[in-house]
């Protein structure tokens, strides 16, 4: 197996890629304040395992395509889509999110948990908001400072890994210029790092090395994301994911 495939190895046996949790995404998807009767064409960029594709699917009236570039979580996905009897209701595109496949105006819904990063969170929202259709919604979430001064170690580390790292104001900011009406946004809480992303990705070390018996790459993941889950404890109250909604204009 080469790196990106060890990764997908790693993080294919989590329900989560990153942090959220079932309240983070209710509270998100109430502050959209769908009409329960409307029939949505709903994107999930990014979606990983699909974790909240499926809990999209449960919580509106949509017809969703599910977007990631690693095929392993796909084939996860559709297992559980099927499972839930929701497969008719979900479609999985393996491509890049910079390359989408939708038509111009066409959905009610962008929604993309902890992925924006992979092309710039103000490239992204330029450049997913020609999907939307007038008055369509996107909800994202991105890595944001939790208060404007950040020890200076922590913000020289995040700066270098996310380049766009800011404050929930300077995301607004970026919204704004980009042609959306921000509705809301909030800050996820520690529980949807801890208990729903870190726990469970932990419990995986293990397993994951005795597949992989003496091989450096595997060790050096699994060091990366231990030294990841230690930065993000010590600095838990520095900074966190944020989540947006805003409303194409």
């Amino acid at each position: 197996m080469d790196y990106l495939q060890l990764l997908e190895d790693l993080f294919v046996a989590i329900p989560r890629q990153g942090p959220g949790s079932p309240e983070v995404l209710n509270r998100a998807l109430a502050l959209c304040d769908f009409d329960p009767e409307q029939a949505l064409q709903v994107a999930d960029i990014g979606c990983g395992t699909g974790t909240s594709t499926l809990a999209l699917a449960r919580a509106l009236n949509a017809d969703i395509t599910a977007v990631d570039f690693l095929p392993r979580f796909l084939a996860r996905l559709e297992l559980h889509a099927q499972e839930a009897g929701l497969e008719k209701r979900i479609q999985t595109v393996c491509g890049s999110m910079d390359a989408l496949p939708f038509a111009d105006n066409s959905l009610n819904l962008i929604f993309s948990k902890g992925a924006i990063y992979d092309i710039g969170f103000a490239s992204g929202v330029n450049n997913w908001r020609r999907f939307l259709k007038p008055g369509g919604l996107l909800v994202v979430s991105e890595i944001t400072w939790c208060h404007a001064n950040p020890p200076a170690t922590l913000r020289e580390h995040l700066e270098q890994a996310y380049p766009e790292v800011g404050t929930a104001s300077s995301k607004i900011q970026v919204l704004e210029n980009a042609g959306y009406s921000p509705i809301a946004h909030f800050l996820l809480p520690q529980t949807a790092w801890t208990e729903h992303y870190y726990a469970p990705l932990a419990e995986q070390f293990a397993p994951f090395l005795a597949r992989h018996p003496g091989n450096e790459d595997a060790q050096s993941i699994v060091a990366d994301n231990q030294a990841e889950i230690a930065m993000h404890n010590e600095y838990s109250t520095d900074f966190t994911y944020g989540m947006y909604i805003a409303r194409k204009l």
